[in-house]
């Protein structure tokens, strides 16, 4: 298929997916993956059709490109939400509740992985997988449903930075590891940079604040754009370079924006740019994903839901309570941190980076990846329906549930 006329029929196939979604009172993100899946060379790369042949959409360039500039200005959004003093204010009771769902859910997390795969590196993947909450997910929803401005944000939101930045030092080590292939000096060495690369990063956000107001100030809407994404692409891109995840770099380059007082104005005229190449990401983890490997791991699919959904609810009530919410709020937030999302997603990535770094076997990474695309689809929508259908479970626990006033 032509260059021009595949990026077409990916495009008209992924704005399908999302009416058919938004229809159905779902997250798009699930049928993003799913009409990607359905157009790649495993689905309907598999059909001749008569006098025509094989016709389906390949990993170009450009779709690789694409999905990367999704997940940068995803994050680079979730950056702009979070400015650093709101994160100084807040973060003994962000630290608190951040804790005991990392403690929670990452343990559960290398449990399940050691019990599915029995190796250390596969385990520490799995961990991360089903620890990470969707950022990206869970703030659409929270705007969608309304409850931005309610009480139930602030733990929601406030746990959501604290695994964005223990994420932020997980990737540098899975990075490290899994693409390092090398000594353990090499691979320290490695963890090093990052670690080095991402303390640059907080120090720009903290002292540069007055340089970054004075970038962007112009009046011009295009130099806005260009400039932002410029700044934004060009420091995860840099990332990407010494081993650190493009996505926690731009999340703390919008961190940096976050200070300044053009937030509103960068998000006014990024918005549709972000959204139509987040649409290009998701659809290319479905185009990269051979969904007839589903079968091989529907079993551990089954297993890491039924466990790590009401660890992830038991994590994410007990911390609305340290944010001194009642037992109501409490549980929207434990409904909001089920969704997985994104950066589950980037850590399946890696696993077929592993691959070809030779730090995993084919079949292992194969394995991991579809375990974490599986389980993706699963929680985000389960996630969204919990959020979009909260009112049984509010209810019940407000009846039957610990009675404490609201702090």
């Amino acid at each position: 298929m032509a260059d021009l006329l595949e990026v077409g029929v990916m495009f008209a196939a992924i704005a399908a997916a999302g009416w058919v979604g938004d229809r159905a009172g779902q997250s798009v993100i699930p049928f993003y993956i799913v009409v990607g899946m359905a157009l790649n060379e495993f689905v309907l790369g598999r059909i001749a059709f008569p006098g025509i042949g094989t016709v389906y959409i390949g990993e170009s360039e450009f779709v690789t490109l694409g999905a990367e500039l999704g997940i940068v200005l995803l994050l680079f959004f979730l950056g702009l939400e979070f400015n650093l003093s709101r994160l100084i204010e807040r973060w003994r009771k962000i630290g608190t509740a951040g804790a005991i769902d990392f403690v929670v859910n990452f343990g559960v997390g290398l449990l399940v992985g050691w019990v599915f795969f029995g190796a250390v590196l596969p385990a520490f993947l799995v961990a991360g997988i089903v620890y990470i909450s969707s950022s990206a997910i869970i703030t659409k929803s929270l705007i969608d449903l309304g409850w931005i401005a309610n009480d139930e944000a602030d733990p929601l939101l406030g746990t959501l930075v604290f695994e964005d930045l223990v994420i932020a030092v997980y990737l540098a080590v899975a990075s490290a590891i899994v693409l390092g292939g090398g000594s353990v000096s090499e691979a320290a060495a490695s963890i090093g940079i990052g670690l080095g690369f991402i303390l640059l990063l907080l120090l720009a956000v903290y002292f540069g604040t007055a340089a970054f107001e004075r970038v962007i100030a112009t009046a011009s809407h295009e130099f806005v754009v260009l400039r932002a994404v410029g700044i934004v692409v060009l420091v995860a891109g840099a990332a990407l370079s010494v081993g650190v995840s493009e996505a926690v770099a731009a999340f703390f380059i919008g961190m940096a924006f976050a200070e300044t007082g053009h937030v509103k104005r960068i998000e006014g005229l990024l918005e549709p740019v972000r959204d139509v190449f987040a649409a290009v990401f998701f659809f290319w983890i479905g185009l990269v994903t051979d969904p007839r490997l589903f079968a091989a791991v529907a079993g551990m699919i089954v297993v890491a839901v039924i466990i790590t959904t009401p660890t992830k609810l038991a994590s994410g009530y007990l911390g609305g309570r340290v944010f001194g919410l009642d037992g109501r709020r409490s549980t929207r937030v434990a409904l909001g941190m089920t969704t997985r999302g994104e950066f589950s997603l980037i850590i399946a990535a890696l696993a077929i980076s592993g691959a070809d770094a030779g730090t995993l076997s084919t079949g292992l990474a194969t394995a991991i990846n579809a375990f974490a695309v599986g389980y993706v689809l699963v929680m985000a929508i389960l996630g969204t329906s919990l959020m979009q259908y909260s009112a049984p479970f509010e209810t019940f626990v407000d009846r039957y549930g610990p009675s404490t006033a609201d702090g």
